[in-house]
């Protein structure tokens, strides 16, 4: 199953329908649990996620409102007596915060402490890109590599069935006959959590032909002033960053409280989105993962 799950979708100030920033995603089996804020714990619980599915934790940064539901979540962990190890990924300039927080909820669960300094993998399939904000700051993608759709009709025909189309798949050939003769391409699916930033190129980039991104829209484009201020993205920007970067569906999220309701900031992001599906995010939504797109649809990531 992969599905996103809205645990907070306020910014610094909760209201009293947004909490503070919380996302849960679910991928095969793996529960990843992004930039955690006050109440996390809580909105959980509201959400019908139990803790025992979190295991792997990513904070874009240190701000509080991105990492103070931290301690009360990993309290969680050790009262359900969640065995597994928890993955904790940060950026290491926040390295004396996290520790504190983590040490809140000693005795705790088994916490793995990464830290990155600068772009590049973190994990298997999950890498992080510099972002522009007042602090070290990184944004997350995960990508799923590329395979091959098997075809029913094309392996009877080839007479390949049972431990055969195993092999096949393992070996890429069997008997003379190819993967490709029997296959059509699978894109991998990907998604990208962009949090806390300036327009940049690190934004840009984990945007590109992403699948699903979730994005701040912290601010109205008629308050782009304070956005270029506090180095946060207008709706518009967000907007911008799916269409350029041909991404399937947009999220916005980290609203701001100054603004009464999310659809004038979704009309704003829709106009400058091109192609892609804008969502404006309320607590507790439950996104599942976009259909696998076609292979002419998918933006390629240029060569490193």
């Amino acid at each position: 199953m992969r599905e996103l799950v809205i645990l907070g979708t306020a910014s610094q100030v909760p209201t009293r329908t947004r909490n503070q920033n919380g996302y849960l995603l679910l991928w095969d089996g793996e529960g990843i649990l992004f930039d955690p804020g006050e109440g996390t714990q809580r909105q959980m619980i509201h959400a019908g996620v139990s803790a025992s599915q979190i295991t792997r934790i990513c904070l874009t940064h240190v701000h509080g409102d991105h990492c103070f539901g931290l301690p009360g979540v990993l309290s969680r962990l050790a009262l359900d007596r969640v065995t597994h190890p928890i993955h904790l990924h940060y950026p290491a300039s926040g390295s004396e915060v996290v520790r504190g927080l983590v040490a809140l909820s000693s005795p705790g669960p088994d916490v793995r402490l990464h830290p990155h300094g600068s772009a590049g993998p973190v994990a298997p399939a999950l890498e992080v890109l510099p972002l522009r904000h007042r602090i070290e700051t990184y944004g997350y993608r995960l990508a799923e590599p590329d395979g091959r759709t098997l075809l029913p009709d094309r392996l009877a025909a080839a007479g390949i069935a049972g431990p055969d189309v195993g092999r096949l798949q393992r070996a890429g050939g069997l008997n003379g006959v190819r993967l490709e003769d029997v296959s059509v391409p699978r894109p991998g699916q990907s998604f990208a959590f962009v949090m806390d930033t300036a327009p940049c190129p690190g934004a840009e980039e984990l945007a590109r032909g992403v699948d699903l991104l979730v994005a701040e829209s912290t601010f109205s484009d008629d308050d782009a002033d304070l956005a270029a201020q506090y180095r946060h993205l207008t709706a518009g920007q967000a907007g911008t960053l799916a269409s350029a970067g041909g991404v399937g569906t947009l999220v916005l999220s980290h609203f701001s409280s100054r603004y009464t309701g999310a659809a004038p900031l979704a009309r704003q992001a829709r106009t400058r989105a091109g192609r892609a599906t804008v969502i404006a995010a309320n607590d507790l939504d439950r996104i599942p993962f976009p259909k696998r797109r076609h292979p002419n649809l998918a933006v390629s990531r240029p060569s490193q």
